[in-house]
């Protein structure tokens, strides 16, 4: 199944899960730019969306939790974040805490919070219309761990 047949099937966790890897990046790229400042508060949420993109990385990226040595209790947390519902929740407090980075200064931080905020929007319509949750084969989904091993 190719990423025009994912985005054909109109379930809207695989939208999330793109959208998700989207938001990933933005944290990681703006977590970083946003470090070199001299707001002490700007630096703290700066730090928090570094490590967010992480979790976010190993949440979307299943194959991952097989390949990199994580401690099982790491890996029971994300495990936990598997249906729509909980995906939902997991993206709206992350967006939530990268807002709050608003409260002393808007700053660049504004994009993956929305981008968070747009991640949290599909996997909560996902979980409302019934849909479950496909994983997408290109990250790591449904199937390609076992033609790994």
């Amino acid at each position: 199944m190719t990423i025009k047949d994912e985005f054909a099937t109109r379930n809207f966790s695989i939208y999330g899960q793109w959208l998700g890897i989207l938001s990933m990046i933005l944290c990681f790229a703006l977590g970083i730019a946003n470090i070199f400042t001299f707001r002490v508060i700007i630096i703290v949420f700066s730090v928090i969306t570094l490590c967010f993109s992480f979790v976010i990385l190993f949440v979307e990226v299943p194959l991952l939790l097989r390949i990199c040595p994580t401690s099982p209790s790491f890996d029971n947390v994300i495990r936990k974040i598997s249906t729509n519902y909980m995906r939902a929740a997991a993206y709206g407090v992350m967006a939530v805490v990268v807002f709050l980075s608003c409260i002393d200064r808007t700053t660049s931080l504004l994009v993956p919070g929305i981008f968070l905020s747009l991640t949290g929007i599909c996997y909560a319509l996902a979980a409302l219309k019934g849909q479950a949750f496909v994983g997408s084969k290109t990250l790591g989904g449904a199937g390609v761990a076992q033609m790994i091993v």
